[in-house]
Formats: C-alpha cells, structure tokens, sequence
C-alpha cells in the first residue's frame, strides 16, 4: 500500500472525527462503550468464574453496599460488583455475536432481494415480511427453548428473530444503488452478479450497515436480559440473569435494591450509549442527515 493511500485514509479519518465529535451523544456513548469493553476484556485477570458459584459468597446475604462489599451481595452472600463484572462479559459477547449474524444474514438476503428483481426478490421480501410480523420476542423464546440454553443458541434465536428489519434496510439501499447510471454500464460491460453486488453495491451500503451494527448491538442486549428474565438462559451470569434471580430470590421483598437496580442501570447505560454512538455515527457517515442537521 502506498504513502499516498495512506495519507488519504488518513485524511479521511480525521475528517470523519472532526465531524464525529461535534456530537457530544456520540462522544459520550462512545466513551461509556470504551470502559464497558475493557473492563470485560480485563475482567479474567482479576476475577474468575468461579465468583459465579453460589458457593463462592463469602458476604453475609443481602449485605446493603458498604466498605466490604461496595455494590452490596446477593441471597448467596456473593458479591454484586463482581457478578455485574464477570456478566459483563456475558451480556457484551452476546450482543456483539447477535448483532453480527443479524447484520450478515441481513446484508446477504437484503441486497439478493435488491438485485434480483421478478419472482426471486418477490419470494426473498415474502419471506421477510413473513418474519417481520412474528412477534420476536415470543419466537426467540421459543427458539431457544427448542435449541437448549448455551451462549451460541441464544444468539441464534436473536439474530433469527431481528435480521428483517436489517433485510429491508440493506435492500432500499441496494435498489437505490443499482439504480445509478454507472451500474448500467457494468452490465452493458459484462459485469456479473457476484461483481456489481461485491464491488459497487456492498461498499455503498458499508457506511450504513456499519451504523445500523451498532443499534442491533444494544437491540440484542435487551432481548437477551429479556430472554434471561423470561427463563431462557445462557446458562452463564449475565446482567439479565442478574435480574432474574433477584426475581426469584424476591430481592425486592427482602429489601435488596441493590440487586435490582444496579443489574437494571448497567443494561441501561450500556444500551443508551450503543443508542447515541450508533446515532451520531449514523447521521455521520449518511449525508442527508447530515445536510438536515
């Protein structure tokens, strides 16, 4: 790669931060998301799964937050700070591998139905529309029940349940694309379908999947807390794990507030900082919401 490509990337990198950070929502979500990962990331060389155990507590059960137990314990006498820690870890791979898949399934179904015009794309938005109107919840529910309860089917039932919004997206992206002058003259030139959806259509709707991958992201971690809550877990602490067992242990009967809201707060921020960063980036990266802003 030469100098010269570098120094555009370049370039264009700190055009896109110049325009990126007058967004202060963006900045913020971007800087809350930075924390969250690294502290998930770091958490093995500090802590191990074994504080997950309910034979690891030490604490005394229901100890309110104070000096020794600084986010308080759970009906175990574990202690919350370090449940919400190791969860973390959880919760983030979860939404990241969901948001993943539902983009890449998506992305295929979404530009096949863009550029295959008649009954190939007709038959592609059936069976999107068909999996739009499924309530989604209630069907990744059941899918996982099916499945068994592991990291990996959860996030199956996730991204099964939430790539059609993705579908439609990419494909008004695609046929707004395809629609332009200079993909008539790869055809009349003999591009194939593999190239002018590969090197013409893909790399124009990079920018908004990249966007769009930031919103399923905080979509995936509610609807996995959502799945934990309802019963269909992980088989792994997480912060919806964390909320269903304050539930069943009647935390809020016992006074443990700290059980429930400290779970409930980091869903929250984390979700409300995917929100704003996906949003600044997208108004970012499309330049009609830009001109409109």
């Amino acid at each position: 790669m030469t100098s010269l490509t570098w120094t555009r990337r370049r370039r264009a990198l700190g055009r896109f931060w110049a325009e990126f950070r007058k967004h202060k929502g963006g900045v913020i979500g971007l800087g809350i998301l930075v924390v969250a990962v690294v502290m998930a990331l770091i958490a093995p060389l500090f802590i191990d799964e074994g504080v997950t155990s309910v034979v690891s507590g030490v604490g005394k059960p229901w100890a309110p937050p104070g000096p020794g137990h600084l986010l308080g314990t759970d009906e175990s006498g574990r202690s919350i700070i370090e449940l919400i820690w190791w969860g973390s870890r959880t919760s983030l791979l979860i939404g990241f591998l969901a948001a993943l898949l539902t983009v890449v399934i998506g992305t295929v179904i979404g530009i096949a139905a863009g550029h295959f015009r008649g009954l190939a794309g007709a038959v592609l938005m059936r069976v999107t529309d068909w999996f739009l109107v499924l309530p989604s919840t209630v069907t990744a529910l059941v899918l996982a029940a099916m499945l068994g309860g592991s990291t990996t089917t959860i996030i199956i039932a996730i991204a099964i349940t939430s790539w059609p919004s993705t579908t439609r997206l990419i494909r008004a992206q695609t046929l707004a694309v395809e629609a332009r002058p200079y993909i008539e003259r790869s055809k009349a030139l003999g591009a194939g379908h593999w190239h002018i959806a590969t090197r013409h259509v893909l790399p124009n709707v990079g920018p908004l999947l990249l966007a769009s991958t930031t919103l399923e992201v905080a979509s995936a971690i509610v609807t996995e807390s959502t799945l934990a809550f309802l019963g269909a877990s992980s088989n792994r602490t997480s912060w919806g794990s964390m909320l269903k067992g304050s539930y069943d242990w009647n935390a809020a009967t016992n006074g443990a507030w700290w059980y429930i809201l400290i779970p409930g707060l980091c869903i929250v921020a984390v979700v409300m900082a995917f929100t704003m960063f996906g949003r600044a980036l997208e108004a970012v990266l499309n330049p009609r919401l830009r001109r409109a802003g």
